[in-house]
């Protein structure tokens, strides 16, 4: 029974992540008709989303320290009907400082109660085919550009972008609540045992060590760089699309793209991970990014969208669940919940330089061009940084022993 319970966390997690991100990244669908409907400007309308991951940053340490505490459920249905409430009081919002506060700071900081918890619960869970799994629930928050952004597209061209924004809310609150409650803690930390690989190596170690560690500050500053490369291409380039004379509707169209492709990504890198390790093929991931996102630069065509947005999918989506890998190689059971909301923290960090600058450099040079090959350039940086890790010397021998 416990066995197979763990494929039910996969699907729970992977379902959470699904509406939470996609709730979250409806707002760059709304970007244009919010524009029309208030007269914020798209940078005003844009920072809320970096709010939003900063926001996501600063929870994210806070949620995971939580349930390493009290286990993921509560954490994980705490945020959930947050998320649902958030977005109802946002679509209710008067004044752009107002939306700014309830999208961003509430939205950001509940979308973060499910990303590290549930994928804290997931490496608990799995001893083998870990790759696959983590990327399994990564693929579930994949799925949001198939589903949630052509949902908010269509709700948003029925109906205004206040009852679309409510409408996703009751979606959240019906699809999230009841999914939380199907998530439990490992069975590992149940008991008293001391597991293998890192746990046994790294038993003595602190929280506050292990985010001293130099493993630990390479893979977030790693991931801040990786979240910073596709940040402003993910957000921008519906908008880009549509100053190419894209028509709205097919513009939301490209990331439905990028969505099914980066399905496919985080289950081969998932797989490629466990078969030729985790790290390796990051570094390979991160290389390839770079310049998947700055080809972006050099279309202006629906078809040629699809044909980057394929590769960016892809290529993006695939790396982001093989960090959680690497931080279950290196640190103990226990800690996960704060070690990967640590660098959570940090992606959510990167990813929220990519909204305002990208409105920044449009509004100041009237192109995207520059933030693409801005993007470039944090992707070699990522590249570079992850090439330094080094796990720690112990876990390996251990991992052997046992």
């Amino acid at each position: 029974m416990t066995h197979s319970y763990r494929w039910v966390i996969v699907a729970a997690g992977g379902l959470l992540g699904c509406v939470a991100v996609g709730a979250m990244f409806s707002l760059p669908v709304f970007l244009r008709p919010m524009a029309q409907d208030t007269g914020w400007s798209i940078t005003g309308i844009s920072t809320a989303m970096t709010i939003g991951f900063l926001a996501m940053a600063a929870a994210s340490l806070v949620w995971g320290g939580l349930s390493d505490r009290f286990g993921p459920r509560p954490v994980v249905l705490a945020g959930s009907i947050v998320l649902a409430a958030s977005l109802a009081l946002a679509s209710r919002a008067g004044s752009l400082f107002a939306f700014q506060l309830l999208f961003g700071v509430l939205v950001g900081a509940a979308t973060a109660a499910v990303f590290a918890p549930m994928m804290a619960c997931v490496t608990g869970w799995f001893d083998t085919q870990r790759g696959l799994a983590v990327s399994l629930v990564s693929a579930g928050m994949g799925m949001a550009p198939m589903t949630m952004s052509p949902l908010a597209a269509w709700l948003v061209t029925a109906y205004d972008w206040r009852v679309a924004m409510q409408i996703i809310a009751g979606i959240a609150a019906v699809l999230m609540i009841p999914a939380a409650l199907l998530v439990r803690r490992p069975p590992a930390l149940e008991g008293t045992q001391t597991g293998a690989g890192a746990d046994a190596a790294q038993s003595g170690m602190t929280v506050r060590q292990a985010m001293a560690s130099p493993q630990f500050i390479t893979l977030m500053l790693a991931n801040f760089f990786c979240c910073a490369t596709h940040s402003g291409p993910i957000f921008h380039t519906v908008s880009y699309a549509v100053t190419c004379g894209v028509p709205m509707l097919a513009a939301v169209s490209i990331y439905s793209v990028e969505g099914v492709a980066g399905m496919f990504g985080r289950i081969g890198f998932g797989l490629a991970g466990d078969r030729f390790g985790a790290q390796r093929i990051l570094v390979l991931g991160l290389l390839a990014q770079a310049f998947a996102v700055l080809a972006y630069a050099f279309v202006s065509h629906l078809g040629a969208f699809y044909a980057v947005a394929v590769m960016v999918g892809f290529i993006y989506a695939g790396t982001m669940p093989l960090y959680a890998v690497i931080i279950r190689e290196n640190f103990p059971l226990r800690m996960m919940g704060a070690i990967i909301g640590g660098t959570a923290m940090a992606g959510s960090l990167g990813m929220s330089t990519g909204p305002l600058l990208g409105g920044l450099i449009y509004d100041h040079f009237g192109s995207y061009a520059p933030m693409y090959a801005g993007s470039w350039a944090m992707g070699l940086a990522a590249m570079m940084i992850l090439m330094t890790f080094r796990p720690f010397p112990q876990a390996q021998p251990a991992a052997v022993a046992a």
